[in-house]
């Protein structure tokens, strides 16, 4: 089976909706702001509940939605404006890479005012580093106007150049009138806030950064300058030991069917997997459909399929034996973390990529959209279950994971930034 699939197309120079993570930290103070996608926020909330352990004060700029899961790391949220509406089908926005870049440009923009407004209390401190992802630009500012250093958090892939990455199908996206209108929008932004000599490119390319993504996923880890970019991982993320999902007894295998939170229109993905493990004996298959999806679409289930809108993805994951996934890095890195198999089934951006990417390790097979039918994932599981070297394969990832060092080393990391900041 190919682990490459057809038609494969990078659509956007970032992943979507990054989490609007603006961090600070020092006296011990780390803010991080994050509108959407779960997806970008959990992988931060191992790094803020190692810095409060370690007696640093967090602050995290967040919606109101994630507000809670924010508190629940001891981290103080900060709430920001939301501008991309929850039911937004994240597939169709993927497919216009300048209208996506726009909209995480207007989160920046919509979510700026309240940052500076929250430093300019009397009494408040402003933090001695900001953490941001690569696409909360409103980190970069902020650490601009408060005059503080900025370390790039990444959530996803690292490419230095994403013109060349796909043979300059980007640039040709990017000089359209619409992309021009955004960049000049984006430039007066920055003049505005006192960096007329910054341009969009420039928030790209970090002075420092920390990859909150396994060194494994990353093919060419060891050409990147490492005193730009360290690869940490995530690590548990703080709902470890508080979610709960039991293994049913007496049950051979367990499938996790997830497509994270923002790709789950997809209603034939989840009947090709009924049809190919429902009813079938000793297996039990746990079926996230998401909020676009209803159970009436699916039809009737067999018994050992278990549907819910939304499951505890790393509780099931730790009794799972196969995972089928789109291969969002936040799904692919727990896969690889909880040493499970994988069918990847793409749906948009960087998703393709991690794809390829679990293919390669050895640990996956990718069926995109138009291939997935329920004969072809039932040939994959099996493959994948079936395969004698798939335990050595994934105990060893599981063990490179641990090795890149989780939250520990990202907070190791970031108290170096404090302290070459304080002199």
């Amino acid at each position: 089976m190919e682990c490459a699939g057809n038609g494969r197309a990078r659509l956007a120079p970032r992943p979507v909706s990054q989490p609007w993570l603006v961090e600070a930290v020092g006296t011990a103070e780390w803010t991080g702001v994050q509108p959407v996608p779960p997806g970008h926020v959990f992988p931060c909330l191992g790094l803020a509940r190692e810095l409060v352990d370690r007696g640093h004060r967090v602050t995290y700029a967040v919606t109101e939605r994630f507000a809670a899961t924010v508190a629940a790391t001891g981290a103080e949220p900060l709430l920001c404006p939301e501008t991309l509406p929850l039911d937004t089908d994240l597939a169709a926005l993927a497919s216009d890479p300048v209208k996506l870049t726009t909209l995480l440009f207007e989160e920046s923009v919509a979510a700026l005012p309240s940052l500076l407004e929250h430093y300019g209390r009397g009494g408040v401190a402003a933090p001695e580093l900001v953490l941001h992802d690569s696409g909360a630009y409103a980190g970069v500012v902020l650490a601009h106007r408060l005059g503080v250093p900025a370390v790039q958090l990444a959530t996803h892939m690292i490419s230095e150049d994403w013109s060349d990455a796909d043979g300059g199908a980007q640039s040709a996206v990017f000089t359209s009138e619409a992309a021009r209108s955004y960049a000049d929008r984006f430039r007066e932004w920055l003049t505005a806030n006192g960096m007329p000599d910054t341009g969009p490119d420039d928030l790209d390319r970090p002075r420092r950064a920390l990859a909150l993504v396994p060194s494994a996923m990353q093919p060419d880890a060891d050409s990147l300058d490492p005193a730009v970019y360290s690869f940490v991982g995530a690590g548990p993320d703080g709902r470890i030991g508080r979610e709960r999902w039991s293994r049913p007894a007496d049950v051979e295998r367990v499938v996790l069917v997830s497509l994270g939170s923002g790709f789950t229109r997809r209603p034939h993905v989840y009947r090709a997997c009924v049809e190919a493990f429902g009813g079938r004996p000793g297996w039990h298959v746990v079926l996230q459909i998401g909020r676009h999806v209803s159970l009436e679409e699916l039809g009737e289930l067999p018994g050992n399929v278990e549907p819910h809108d939304w499951v505890p993805q790393a509780a099931v994951l730790a009794e799972a034996d196969l995972f089928v996934t789109h291969a969002g890095m936040g799904g692919s890195q727990e896969g690889l973390a909880f040493g499970v198999p994988m069918v990847a089934v793409p749906q948009a951006l960087d998703q393709f990529d991690n794809a390829d990417r679990l293919c390669a390790l050895g640990v996956a097979r990718r069926l995109d959209n138009h291939a997935f039918t329920a004969r072809a994932l039932r040939r994959a599981a099996d493959e994948l279950l079936d395969d004698p070297a798939m335990p050595t394969r994934l105990a060893a990832l599981r063990a490179a994971v641990r090795a890149d060092g989780g939250p520990r080393r990202a907070a190791d990391l970031v108290e170096r930034e404090v302290a070459a900041a304080r002199g």
